[in-house]
């Protein structure tokens, strides 16, 4: 195994970096906008609305917690999740300094309806690479 390199980020950095590892699935996003819209959710309203099993969506929401993005409060037998308000603040606000420093030239921006293909005459060029083996030609020939 190979030795781990260990750079000293400052704690900004360094939330921001496990905020974003526990974002990287669509399955939290989809928690994350679910508890946006309406927050204070348990993990069976969760479950209801995205179509996977409770262990998983379970997984998913302990993932959350661990990157400080969810809080969860006990009420008996019920584990209520809402949103971290503070750490998306943290995200939003390096998210919107980090967007403000990008400068995309309008001439070098182009949609999916603006670039074009060809598709006129595409499978020609394969002709060159239609390898024949001698056993097909005699079988052929046959």
């Amino acid at each position: 195994m190979g030795v781990t390199k260990h750079l000293n980020f400052d704690l900004e950095t360094k939330a921001i970096g496990k905020i974003c590892k526990a974002l990287g699935h669509p399955t939290r996003i989809e928690i994350m906008t679910l508890l946006w819209k309406r927050n204070n959710r348990t993990c069976g309203e969760i479950v209801e609305l995205i179509p996977l099993a409770q262990s998983t969506i379970s997984k998913h929401l302990l993932e959350l917690k661990k990157a400080n993005l969810v809080n969860i409060e006990n009420i008996g037998k019920k584990t209520i999740y809402s949103i971290e308000v503070d750490n998306i603040q943290i995200l939003k606000k390096y998210l919107t300094s980090y967007l403000s420093t990008i400068e995309i030239p309008e001439q070098s921006k182009s949609t999916v309806s603006e670039t074009k293909h060809k598709l006129i005459g595409r499978k020609n060029h394969l002709k060159q690479y239609n390898y024949q083996f001698p056993d097909r030609r005699i079988k052929q020939a046959l």
